[in-house]
């Protein structure tokens, strides 16, 4: 699943507009630029805040072995997306035949993520410690696309990607977008993921939404994050977010277009997400970041 947690990290920093009132769509959409002493902000949603209750099913067959598990996750936002925490609680049965003998490995999850205008905080419950850096799909598209319509450089990198629009349906009383890409299909609503099927190694996996509220008022207190201690780690970025001026994100583009591949692997080597990928979803990854800059020079 690191994959599609990659590939929905950076897609829904851009707004998949599907919204029927253009006044509206353009609005959204737009970047909003503050003084040159504040940091950007984007509206990662069509939503100004929301609420929704998912259910996890997953299934399929791995290295021998037959995979079921379930479980549920929570999304909060307000801010247009600029303030968010995502919390999932799921359990994964693996059950292998050894020598003639079944046994059952069961792995249990529980994982807290916020984003709060750019900075990220991942909670490991197991070491009581909260992890930070820069978010991936908000750094990208402040660096590589900040005056670009949102909504359009979004679906750009899903045709980049080989993704593609499949059509409209109705999920929850919502019209969603759907959109397939690299065996994940998502019924999107103003930005919103809200339903998605994935296959990825033999294993399928979906995210149902039970319960959808939008424009509703979250208090603070509901992002606070458990009383642990922060650690600040590198990023996807080999630790460079950006936040400087054009001049210093134009260097610092050029500087990522001529990276190789295995020189920025070893850039982002301390990064606990990047850890956990495979060798094919680094290359993925870093195929992403480079398909960025060719969006922005066009």
């Amino acid at each position: 699943m690191k994959k599609l947690i990659l590939i929905l990290s950076i897609l829904s920093a851009f707004v998949f507009t599907n919204c029927k009132d253009k006044n509206e769509e353009t609005a959204v959409n737009q970047v909003i630029n503050t003084s040159s002493n504040e940091q950007q902000k984007l509206k990662r949603y069509e939503v100004k805040s929301g609420e929704i209750e998912y259910s996890i099913k997953t299934s399929g067959t791995m290295m021998g072995g037959t995979v079921t598990g379930n479980g549920t996750e929570k999304l909060l936002f307000k801010e247009w997306g600029a303030l968010e925490i995502v919390e999932e609680k799921s359990t994964t049965t693996t059950k292998i035949n050894v020598f003639g003998h079944q046994k059952n490995e069961i792995s249990k999850v529980h994982t807290l993520n916020k984003l709060d205008n750019g900075d990220s905080y991942s909670v490991d419950f197991d070491a009581k410690i909260i992890y930070k850096n820069k978010d991936m799909g908000m750094e990208m598209t402040k660096m590589f696309q900040p005056n670009k319509d949102a909504g359009k450089v979004g679906k750009n990198m899903l045709e980049g990607i080989g993704g593609k629009k499949v059509g409209n349906e109705t999920f929850l009383g919502y019209d969603c977008e759907i959109w397939e890409t690299m065996g994940t299909k998502q019924w999107i609503y103003k930005g919103v993921t809200l339903k998605l099927e994935a296959n990825v190694m033999g294993i399928t996996t979906s995210k149902e939404a039970k319960s959808v509220k939008f424009n509703i008022s979250i208090p603070d207190s509901k992002f606070n994050l458990p009383d642990f201690p922060i650690s600040k780690i590198d990023d996807f970025m080999g630790g460079k977010g950006f936040e400087g001026s054009n001049e210093d994100s134009d260097q610092y583009i050029d500087a990522m277009k001529n990276m190789t591949f295995e020189q920025w692997k070893e850039e982002v080597k301390n990064d606990p997400e990047i850890q956990q990928m495979t060798e094919e979803e680094l290359k993925e990854a870093y195929q992403m970041i480079q398909k960025m800059i060719q969006l922005k020079n066009n």
